[in-house]
């Protein structure tokens, strides 16, 4: 029984032209309401094209999604063309709705309107057709999150502004498709989608995603000002929405700032969406995606007891899929945090374990900027901290907005005596992500470049910030208490130190030094003539 494929994007829409409805739900082409017989592989070449009828297919597209990379002839080929002009009426000579680009491909000639399909369809990462009366073969569990990003619109008169509208998502959706978790639908389905008041339910199950991102661009004067919201497509509610405003004069580097800020907020609040509906099901019923968030979610707790748990999730995630990259990556973050944190005895044992998950995660897919960012770190616990330097700035060439790998490259560089690289850096990390799990880390270590070069009450300042921030570990503390004692404060020092010793009464220089293994001797000298001084 012959089979043939049908892209997992084309089974929700209808397509309308002239007096014809392309039905991908039903797998049916319909004339006057009435159903045309068609051979099915005769239909899917009339899908793809319909589906792209802003470009043009070529030949080696259609013969890969169509026919599933299998060598086809022309003459084959050309006779599914010649069948699919016939059904609408059309021909060679005419080319109407299909028209040939002699040696390279086809195009459909005009531009239909669309609706809904009608008839639920089953999430499926690809549909299969059969010749025969065969039902469709089950949906396939565990897919990542998916988004679309629609057209912005326009308030008041933009004049020579207007393509920001445009401009805009189209740069969310080129950084966003960096973000390796996430399915990012394309531009030429998303930008179908102009409306002032989107109906975010029906673009869900037209595109089948599970979020929208939608934003307006208003030009008052010389300012502009740019709203951008996230929701949800099952219920419509809305995650996260901002406003970001700024003069018409600097429109190129605002729109940057955007981009940046828009990317990194969702690099947060989809993950955190996802746990949570993750935590709303029965844990056997977890698919590899929804473990995975939640591991995420336990792993960002920073306790003994969550790091456990996210362990067994990164575990669940990959006896489901075991090539699971991100999954691979989250068990070597935690088995960082064991030995980073001392959680389990055998350090060593952990971070031999750190290691061997993150060349799992390089070894699936090495252009995953977690999967670098994993691998920086166990160079950083084995301390080699120029090691560590290359793997986090690949991770921040791959994705420029990942605040945790640009944050977490600040802290190499500061560790090894480039503290005014490190400011900038962190800087960078803390604009991006303001709500980051890691954002106490952020903060302590902008505290520490002040303090390496003796800015002492600006160091204060930003540690004990840092201290008072969900998820700050004991380190964190005692660099609080450090800061304290080089500006002067004895009283504030000790009471930070006894508050580490109640968390760690085993925390020491050494501990301190292995944690975070500064490798600058000036600033080795320093830090540790501070602890001891401490009584560590």
């Amino acid at each position: 029984m012959e089979k043939f494929r049908i892209p997992s994007s084309l089974a929700r829409m209808i397509y309308l032209f002239e007096d014809f409805e392309l039905d991908q739900a039903r797998f049916e082409l319909r004339r006057g309401g009435e159903t045309l017989p068609t051979e099915p592989q005769v239909l899917s070449h009339l899908l793809l094209l319909a589906e792209n009828h802003d470009r043009l297919v070529s030949k080696d597209e259609i013969i890969d999604k169509i026919w599933d990379g299998r060598a086809v002839s022309d003459s084959a080929l050309s006779s599914r063309i010649k069948s699919a002009r016939k059904l609408l009426g059309d021909d060679g000579r005419a080319q109407r709705l299909i028209r040939t680009v002699h040696g390279v491909g086809f195009r459909f000639a005009v531009e239909p309107e669309f609706r809904g399909a009608e008839t639920p369809v089953a999430t499926v990462t690809e549909t299969v057709i059969e010749t025969a009366d065969a039902a469709p073969e089950a949906p396939v569990s565990g897919s990542k999150p998916s988004i679309a990003v629609l057209p912005f619109r326009l308030i008041g008169i933009a004049g020579e502004y207007a393509p920001m509208a445009d401009a805009l998502p189209h740069e969310l959706i080129t950084s966003l498709s960096r973000l390796r978790w996430l399915f990012v639908i394309a531009r030429g389905s998303t930008f179908r989608f102009r409306s002032t008041e989107p109906d975010v339910r029906n673009i869900g199950e037209v595109l089948n995603v599970g979020y929208v991102l939608s934003g307006a661009v208003e030009i008052i004067g010389s300012r502009m000002k740019v709203t951008v919201e996230l929701a949800e497509t099952k219920d419509g509610g809305v995650l996260w929405g901002e406003q970001y405003a700024g003069e018409i004069g600097d429109v190129h580097e605002f729109r940057e700032q955007i981009v940046s800020a828009v990317v990194s907020e969702l690099d947060v609040h989809i993950p955190l969406n996802e746990a949570r509906m993750a935590r709303a099901l029965p844990a056997t019923s977890l698919d590899a995606w929804s473990a995975y968030h939640l591991g995420l979610n336990h792993m960002f707790r920073f306790t003994r007891k969550d790091n456990e748990i996210a362990q067994g999730l990164f575990r669940q995630a990959l006896e489901r899929v075991p090539d699971f990259t991100r999954a691979h990556a989250g068990m070597s973050f935690t088995r960082f945090q064991n030995a980073f944190l001392h959680y389990v005895p055998d350090t060593d044992a952990e971070i031999a374990g750190a290691r061997a998950s993150a060349e799992q995660a390089m070894a699936c897919d090495p252009m995953d900027p977690f999967a670098n960012l994993v691998m920086g770190r166990t160079h950083w616990i084995e301390k080699d901290l120029d090691g560590s330097y290359h793997w986090l700035d690949r991770a921040v060439s791959l994705n420029p907005n990942y605040a945790q790998a640009v944050y977490l490259r600040a802290l190499s560089q500061t560790m090894s005596g480039r503290g005014v690289e490190g400011e900038q850096d962190v800087d960078l990390a803390i604009r991006l992500s303001p709500l980051d799990p890691l954002h106490y880390a952020m903060l302590s270590t902008r505290g520490l470049t002040h303090l390496l070069r003796d800015h002492h009450q600006e160091a204060t300042l930003w540690a004990e910030r840092a201290v008072r921030t969900p998820g700050a570990h004991v380190h964190i503390t005692v660099i609080a208490g450090m800061a304290r004692k080089l500006a002067g404060d004895d009283e504030a020092a000790n009471r930070w130190i006894e508050l580490a010793r109640q968390r760690d009464p085993d925390i020491s220089v050494e501990g301190f030094f292995s944690a975070f293994p500064f490798n600058d001797p000036v600033q080795r000298a320093k830090i540790e003539n501070a602890l001891k001084s401490l009584g560590l």
